[in-house]
């Protein structure tokens, strides 16, 4: 009885890549050859790490120089017959383009996230994004907003992350803990910072998270 040899899945990386402004942009770009618009990524080089080619074929792919973040997840599917596993980093450029588009490349467009979620051609691309969309922008606008004044953790709990079949999400819960009595006359100017604060919290405890799993 013959054995199937198992194949060993197909590795490539890219990126998750903003563009910064009043509303920020993300880049989907459209492939010459079949003329579907697709996430910018690539497979890797012999020796070379997901994260050096994330930040390759995203350049190679939308042309822009960019930096490189949190680690959002892993996309798993099945291409040509074989499982490709595609790791994803939150990037981050502010320039114009300073490349050309490499061969394989027709055009690369900057979009809302709902608009590049509907953009996407394919399914689970569109999945994939409209989960960890929402993070890398919140990531993105923490760390545009956030302070130099150091972050003490109060009265918020973290609950394990778990992976899921398109990327990894964590979860994240207030504690009802008991707090001092505001002084009245600045109850109403406390209780406004105190929710601009927590969200800040939330949102920093996210991306250290992520920072921590890439």
């Amino acid at each position: 009885m013959r054995r199937e040899m198992v194949r060993a899945p197909v590795l490539a990386a890219g990126g998750i890549v903003l563009r910064s402004g009043e509303t920020p942009l993300i880049a989907v770009v459209r492939l010459r050859k079949r003329n579907e618009w697709v996430l910018p990524k690539g497979k890797l080089d012999d020796g070379e790490t997901a994260r050096d080619a994330a930040v390759r074929e995203v350049v190679e792919e939308t042309g822009h120089e960019v930096s490189v973040h949190e680690f959002l997840g892993t996309l798993v599917y099945e291409s040509g017959g074989r499982s490709k596993a595609v790791h994803y980093w939150r990037m981050q450029t502010s320039g114009e383009q300073v490349y050309e588009l490499m061969d394989d490349v027709k055009a690369v467009e900057w979009l809302p996230l709902e608009a590049a979620v509907e953009r996407l051609s394919r399914a689970y691309e569109r999945l994939f994004l409209a989960n960890v969309g929402p993070l890398a922008l919140a990531a993105a606008a923490s760390s545009t907003a956030q302070d130099e004044r150091p972050f003490v953790a109060s009265g918020v709990a973290e609950t394990p992350a778990r992976p899921t079949a398109f990327g990894t999400t964590a979860q994240f819960k207030e504690a009802r803990a008991a707090a001092p009595a505001a002084n009245p006359e600045t109850r109403n100017t406390d209780r406004a910072t105190t929710r601009r604060n927590r969200r800040r919290n939330l949102v920093q405890r996210m991306r250290d998270w992520l920072r921590r799993a890439a």
